[in-house]
């Protein structure tokens, strides 16, 4: 890569999240909308760019917008490898205990996505729109996966053949942010009227003020650290030197996996399924076996500090939802977008449904606290979910934000950007909708009967 084009896109880059900062702050409605310096920023990127108004100043740089195109997939690994890096992962039990009927509404949540859009790959997309049929898992990957998951998966497109459907689940993803922000907003008014939850409009009007500001919180450590010293190694140094080393081990993880379906799989007549299987879903394994090892080889000599592996995590983030927005085939959404509109209604509906009518019956305490934060992530990603919750119980009275916390260690190894997330469309093309339908259906009923068993054991 081109050391100088490189540079250049870095900059136009920071001066679009600079634009979204700069837009978020100045116009009241995008603050209302909840919505994401980098996606404001991302948006502008593509406006500007060749694709949209085509700015005279940037019509010959091409070059910069398909450099941004290649971005999202290499920083997608970091993002994931930084999930369980620094977090102190508590015994499965006391995980249980306290989220247990959040972590069965949100699988079913997420199974369910997969199900309504495997039924209508099977009955609208792939007969009366010709695509593929493995785009009815774009449901689940735009939405519960988020722009992260979508732009991440970019090679496993391209080995099916399938391009475009980046875009169209960068699409997708972009459209359930903006719905699920909405929708939550409102949902959360008509629970404080129906005294559901108590909030009252100073809390929502925090929220949407608070980064009118740009100065840091000197927040207190959540428990001493041994200060590191600089002449020894930086500290944000040794912490990207951690999520490289747990992106290396993810890749250890692949190329295992490889290996043993071509030995054990491949002689038998499989055609396999490895070689579509994106890295990040390892990575983030990857980030589990360093955090394992650290808490009991280095614990007396280093400790992690997780917020400098949230900055990491949080920058890579926003220049991935930069690039990914900013690279965006309009044309390709212009020619899909039945696809993308009928999708978006379907999970939409699904999400919104399920929310309504299954978050009562299958969380005893709290329902509404704790399924919207679940409601969100199922719309948009994580932190989606964490700002309804932050929203609707503002001084976590319910618990609703520890129990989401703990909810992602059974949920985000598997879908939302996991295995099976990363797998689905392979498995789809390998083994066939029909049968993938069946598989996806009967786990979410497993994780809707338990959760309906768990809530009357707790009555």
């Amino acid at each position: 890569m081109d050391t100088e084009l490189f540079a250049f896109t870095l900059l136009v880059m920071s001066l679009s999240l600079l634009a979204g900062k700069l837009l978020r702050l100045n116009i009241p409605l995008l603050r209302k909308l909840f919505l994401p310096s980098s996606v404001i920023g991302g948006l502008v990127l593509l406006l500007a760019g060749p694709q949209a108004l085509a700015l005279p100043f940037l019509r010959e740089l091409t070059a910069v917008w398909e450099t941004m195109e290649v971005l999202p997939a290499y920083l997608i690994n970091i993002i994931f490898a930084a999930f369980f890096i620094g977090k102190s992962i508590p015994p499965l039990k006391t995980v249980w205990k306290l989220a247990g009927p959040q972590i069965c509404f949100a699988q079913v949540l997420t199974w369910g996505q997969y199900l309504v859009g495997i039924l209508a790959g099977l009955f609208i997309l792939t007969p009366l729109l010709g695509l593929p049929e493995f785009a009815g898992a774009l449901i689940e990957i735009g939405f519960t996966g988020g722009h992260g998951t979508a732009a991440g998966l970019a090679p496993t497109f391209e080995a099916l053949g399938w391009p475009e459907g980046q875009d169209v689940a960068l699409g997708m993803a972009t459209l359930g942010i903006l719905v699920g922000v909405i929708t939550g907003i409102i949902m959360i008014n008509w629970a404080s009227r129906r005294k559901i939850i108590e909030v009252d409009e100073a809390s929502i009007e925090k929220t949407q003020e608070e980064d009118t500001h740009c100065e840091f919180e000197d927040r207190e450590e959540e428990e001493p650290r041994r200060a590191m010293r600089p002449d020894s190694i930086e500290a944000l140094s040794l912490h990207l030197a951690l999520l490289g080393g747990a992106i290396g081990i993810g890749y250890f993880f692949l190329e295992g996996l490889i290996y043993l379906e071509r030995v054990l799989l491949l002689p038998l007549g499989w055609e396999g399924i490895m070689d579509y299987l994106p890295l990040f879903p390892l990575a983030m394994l990857g980030g589990i076996v360093i955090q394992y090892i650290f808490k009991h080889l280095f614990r007396n000599h280093m400790v992690i500090d997780r917020k400098q592996i949230n900055r990491l995590q949080g920058l890579s983030l926003d220049i991935l939802i930069v690039a990914a927005l900013g690279s965006l085939d309009l044309q390709v959404l212009a020619q899909y977008w039945e696809a993308v509109i009928l999708l978006a209604l379907i999970g939409i509906i699904w999400t919104l449904l399920g929310f309504v009518f299954l978050a009562p019956r299958m969380i005893k305490n709290y329902w509404f606290q704790r399924g919207i934060g679940d409601y969100g992530q199922s719309m948009g990603m994580v932190a989606m979910g964490l700002l309804l919750i932050r929203v609707a119980d503002p001084q976590n009275r319910s618990e609703a934000l520890t129990a989401f916390g703990y909810k992602q260690l059974l949920f985000e190894p598997v879908v939302g950007g996991g295995l099976f997330t990363s797998a689905s469309m392979p498995l789809i093309a390998q083994l066939g909708a029909e049968t993938i339908l069946i598989v996806v259906g009967v786990v979410m009923v497993f994780w809707l009967i338990l959760g309906f068993n768990l809530k009357r054991k707790l009555e």
